[in-house]
């Protein structure tokens, strides 16, 4: 057990790493029924893609990730979610983004999404029909998933 001055010290230190490594990390969720794929579209990102986001203070990867998923979508994990892998999203925007991936195949409807400021559009699409404008990084997870395509390291766009 750390004593007061050991919690504060490691607090600390945890911080101003945080803030030299200017790194963050999300989670997205695939939730998946049967053949069919939960997909969202932003407002103010081009493309569909699963929902997630950011991992706040004091949240698991799978708790954001859930949030992340009801607030997006309107669909709630029931239970714990698969971890599908870990990534590096070396976007052209920053190379220190790591993101949880995680599927989901039991949940239930706790709200009806109708857009918002955030989100234009939420979608159950067939994997064999996904819509046009698909982000490249979706569309590789799908392709992991369901046809054993081998594990990308890098989240790519």
């Amino acid at each position: 057990m750390m004593n007061r001055f050991q919690r504060v010290r490691a607090k600390v230190f945890l911080t101003l790493k945080g803030v030299w490594l200017r790194m963050t990390v999300g989670a997205r969720v695939m939730a998946v029924d049967g053949d069919k794929v939960l997909l969202i579209r932003h407002r103010h990102i081009p493309g569909w893609q699963f929902p997630g986001g950011g991992v706040g203070p004091g949240e698991t990867f799978e708790e954001a990730g859930a949030r992340e998923m009801e607030e997006e979508t309107g669909f709630k994990p029931v239970g714990a979610m698969q971890l599908f892998g870990l990534y590096h999203n070396s976007s052209s925007v920053t190379n220190r983004d790591h993101v949880a991936f995680f599927v989901c195949t039991t949940f239930q409807q706790a709200f009806e999404h109708k857009g918002n400021f955030e989100i234009a559009e939420v979608g159950w699409f067939d994997r064999r029909a996904l819509p046009e404008g698909l982000t490249p990084a979706t569309s590789q997870r799908i392709d992991e998933y369901f046809d054993g395509v081998e594990k990308r390291k890098v989240w790519g766009y």
